[in-house]
């Protein structure tokens, strides 16, 4: 049994929306169908999900609706009129739009969730109706029907274990059923929506509550790449990967999972394969727990994002010093901050954090503390920064990753500003000016895989 997840791009068209038919249906295992709202049919169109935070906007600020509310449904009935369907979608959605509109409460945290869900929720019943003309057994099914319980967390919930006992019951389904991804339900029925990614989270749940044997997610690309194709030309497909591999690169600044969405198949170590909606025929990328030396690599990607500072605390004798570190970490707390890498000397400490988080003032007050509390010979922060991540579980068993790594950035002339690396070895991260960021890529990229 597989659960099948089709993103945003796979479902644009009615063209696409036929491929996604022919996937589903050339294989008796794929028995639950989770979709994303309707994405970009080319570069100049928008997704729906950007139409309905446009629709929600102009409801908020008591704008003329009408014209938006046509664009959104337009696109469903594109796709409703090429698969003949006898039900009157224009109207029927149409109705549903209204109706959100006019449950618009400024007032109530989940109104946003709502407005963002219905790209999802109108498709799912789209699709089980183009399912059904085609002579298709299914049906669309709710997440509150489903039994996906979610945190009271409006636009970041979680889910909650009891899901799991609710979702198991419909193993047994004799009709395939189309779910719409992105959202769930609180326990006191309020719809409340994932965080980005939101739709893989939705079919990781999904598979992990079935215990399925496989968890498909398609996209509109041949599966994970050794490295980004904006940085590096026709970079290796990665055939096979550890969820620790994968949750390393997309930390590092791989798109094609959000970090988050993973989780529950990971727990629950259901394997994951990435596979393209226009290519379905092509292999993929598996992703499983762990692989056999014979088909693993010893690095098998690597992964770069941009916009992180470093704060430097230099002082005499720091290592000495019990708890300094505890006290820092205080400090980022009570300012609300999370970090990413702590690298150190015997009397030094950096501090690596992302910069969306720093205002001016806040900056300004958060040095200030570290100056009072911390007395550092020392203070620095330095912006502009990106970390390159390489990444392989096999990096343990090669000696001299690190040492060809540094060598590749030398012949580059690539100015490293810190390296940071777990006891695992399964990553190495590397921190550069972010104005370095193609030319550190490129040069471990062509290190290691060329």
């Amino acid at each position: 049994m597989k659960v099948i997840k089709f993103g945003g791009s796979s479902v644009a068209s009615a063209e696409q929306v036929k491929k996604v038919l022919d996937i589903v249906t050339s294989d008796a295992s794929r028995r639950f169908v989770v979709v994303s709202a309707p994405g970009k049919r080319n570069n100049k169109d928008k997704k729906v999900t950007d139409l309905l935070i446009s629709f929600y906007h102009a409801v908020a600020y008591n704008k003329q609706t009408e014209k938006i509310i046509r664009e959104i449904v337009a696109r469903y009935t594109e796709i409703a009129a090429a698969f003949h369907i006898d039900e009157d979608i224009e109207n029927t959605f149409t109705s549903e739009l209204k109706a959100l509109q006019a449950s618009y409460n400024d007032l109530d945290p989940y109104t946003l969730d709502r407005f963002l869900a219905s790209g999802e929720n109108l498709n799912a019943q789209l699709i089980a109706a183009c399912f059904k003309k085609s002579g298709v057994q299914a049906r669309y099914i709710n997440p509150k029907e489903l039994g996906i319980v979610v945190t009271n967390e409006p636009q970041n919930a979680l889910i909650l274990e009891e899901s799991y006992e609710k979702i198991i019951q419909w193993q047994d389904s004799k009709e395939i059923l189309i779910i719409p991804g992105f959202f769930g339900y609180t326990k006191d029925g309020q719809l409340c929506t994932f965080s980005r990614g939101g739709s893989d989270i939705t079919g990781s749940i999904v598979a992990a509550g079935l215990n399925v044997d496989l968890y498909e997610n398609f996209t509109d690309v041949d599966g994970i790449y050794s490295a980004s194709p904006k940085l590096v030309h026709e970079p290796k497909l990665i055939e096979y990967a550890t969820y620790r591999e994968i949750r390393e690169l997309t930390y590092a600044g791989f798109t094609v999972f959000h970090d988050e969405a993973l989780m529950p198949a990971f727990k629950a170590q259901i394997p994951v394969i990435i596979k393209n909606t226009n290519n379905p025929d092509c292999q993929g990328t598996l992703i499983k727990k762990n692989f056999t030396t014979e088909v693993r690599s010893d690095v098998v990607g690597v992964a770069s994002a941009a916009g992180f500072c470093v704060i430097t605390i230099a002082k005499y004798l720091l290592n000495r010093e019990v708890g300094i570190v505890r006290r820092i970490l205080q400090i980022l707390e009570d300012f609300n901050l999370r970090f990413e890498h702590m690298p150190s000397g015997i009397d030094d400490i950096s501090i690596i954090l992302r910069e969306y988080q720093l205002t001016r003032e806040i900056e300004a007050n958060l040095l200030q503390q570290i100056e009072e509390k911390i007395k550092p010979d020392d203070l620095s922060i330095e912006h502009g920064l990106s970390v390159v991540a390489l990444v392989g579980e096999g990096m343990r068993e090669r000696p001299g990753i690190t040492a060809d790594s540094t060598a590749a950035f030398a012949r580059k002339d690539v100015n490293l500003r810190m390296i940071s690396q777990g006891a695992d070895e399964r990553c190495i991260i590397f921190a550069i000016r972010s104005e370095q960021e193609r030319l550190a890529v490129r040069s471990l990229y062509y290190t290691f895989f060329d």
